[in-house]
């Protein structure tokens, strides 16, 4: 077997560098030996968007696009979503192995008993407009949270993380009811801690004090999967932020923030929001031909297919279509159903979207589900925030731990203008 190592030769200058390789990866650093004049800074790479540029180790998720693979810590999603809990692989994530069962009801006893807010968070919300978008709330509230836990900053002591971890995952979403219920203009519901997770959202959500209320466990099992579907996704946009902003040993509040305000970007969480709309536009199954023609012309996007990792079959898509008739059979049909399913049934087939590997996304079916269970779309990215937060704090946690990382600093390629001197106001035009 021959050394693990690449000889690059230098064209402009003849000159040879053998560049060691690990895990079919070279630091990028090693190219700044690669010069023509000694003064030069040295050779650098250009990746915008970091198409092939990996800025960390890590131990969390794995991920084959080509082959639809998705894993938490090596456990198959399809595992995970029909034999777990969302807490219990949010614990998974965190700590790298899943819990005993005496670990896990601790876990589960110290987030459900870090729900209620500080009653000055509570006033906050009353400071937005009737109509501020609930994830402007959300972020609004996350970077609030700093204020209110001092000692977050202290982010190398293992305990202090703990217990901030504890707080986000239990308070989160206490913040994502509230803000549903200040959007829609009813009074706060204060958390119950002996619902279970998905329970008590949803229990924080509706309850509207009936004499025999209870949360529907169809619905409640739904939407802890889809928790569990959107918990970790690798290096996207907003754990990117997150890892970033952390870099600077920011506290996990305000790191946070950043993160959720990545995802509120409608090319990252809004997607499924954008299915919606795309379906209701559609309107009728036998619309779909004439709709996937225009979309082949190159008149618009077809929303919810495709994405930026997975050339294959987005393996968390397969998992809630199946939920979705679970849901449907308690909220009712949703008509956009038959239309998403006859989309789908005609763009697997089209050689158009097949060549170009176009699969249905997660995003395809999610919002679907969402709207059956009456959430407004301006809800959809909360939803989703509660969803990747586990995985954002794993990412954390293990940036924080890792003595290889350093504070984010990309290059650039500067193509501004040369050294000029300064022309004095009335001396130019």
């Amino acid at each position: 077997m021959g050394k693990e190592t690449f000889t690059i030769i230098d064209n402009r200058t003849g000159k040879q560098y053998e560049v060691p390789v690990e895990h079919s990866t070279i630091k990028a650093i090693s190219l700044r030996q690669i010069k023509v004049d000694p003064e030069e800074f040295g050779t650098m790479t250009y990746d915008p968007g970091y198409d092939n540029t990996a800025s960390c180790k890590s131990r969390i998720t794995y991920i084959d696009g080509d082959k639809g693979i998705l894993r938490y810590r090596g456990y198959p999603i399809e595992q995970l979503a029909e034999q777990s809990t969302f807490l219990e692989v949010a614990y998974l994530l965190i700590f790298g192995e899943l819990p005993t069962q005496k670990q896990l009801a601790d876990w589960e006893y110290q987030i459900m008993h870090h729900t209620f807010l500080h009653e000055n968070m509570t006033q906050l919300f009353h400071a937005y407009r009737y109509d501020a978008h609930p994830m402007g709330m959300m972020i609004s509230a996350l970077a609030f949270m700093s204020t209110l836990h001092k000692e977050a900053s202290r982010v190398e002591d293992a305990d202090v993380r703990l217990k901030q971890i504890y707080r986000i995952l239990g308070k989160l979403p206490t913040v994502a009811a509230f803000c549903y219920r200040h959007r829609i203009g009813r009074p706060f519901n204060y958390p119950n801690a002996d619902m279970g997770y998905a329970e008590n959202f949803l229990y924080m959500l509706d309850y509207m004090h009936q004499s025999k209320y209870e949360v529907n466990p169809v619905l409640a099992k739904a939407l802890d999967v889809l928790f569990i579907l959107h918990a970790d996704h690798e290096q996207n946009a907003s754990t990117s932020v997150m890892r970033s902003i952390g870099s600077a040993y920011a506290d996990p509040y305000s790191a946070m923030a950043g993160a959720a305000a990545a995802l509120f970007g409608p090319r990252h969480g809004g997607a499924n929001e954008a299915v919606i709309k795309m379906l209701a536009e559609i309107g009728d199954v036998k619309h779909v031909p004439t709709y996937v023609e225009r979309v082949k012309k190159g008149e618009f996007r077809l929303m919810g297919f495709g994405h930026r990792v997975y050339k294959n079959y987005d393996p968390r898509a397969k998992i809630i279509k199946k939920i979705a008739y679970d849901v449907f059979n308690v909220t009712g049909m949703n008509p956009l159903i038959d239309v998403a399913v006859a989309l789908e049934e005609v763009a697997l087939k089209d050689e158009y979207f097949v060549s170009r590997k176009l699969y249905p996304n997660v995003d395809f079916y999610s919002g679907i589900i969402y709207q059956a269970m009456r959430f407004p779309p301006d809800m959809f990215t909360v939803l989703f925030t509660l969803g990747r937060a586990p995985g954002w704090l794993a990412q954390w946690v293990e940036l924080i731990t890792d003595p290889e990382q350093k504070i984010a600093r990309p290059r650039q390629i500067y193509l501004g203008a040369p050294e000029r001197d300064y022309v004095p106001l009335e001396a130019r035009g």
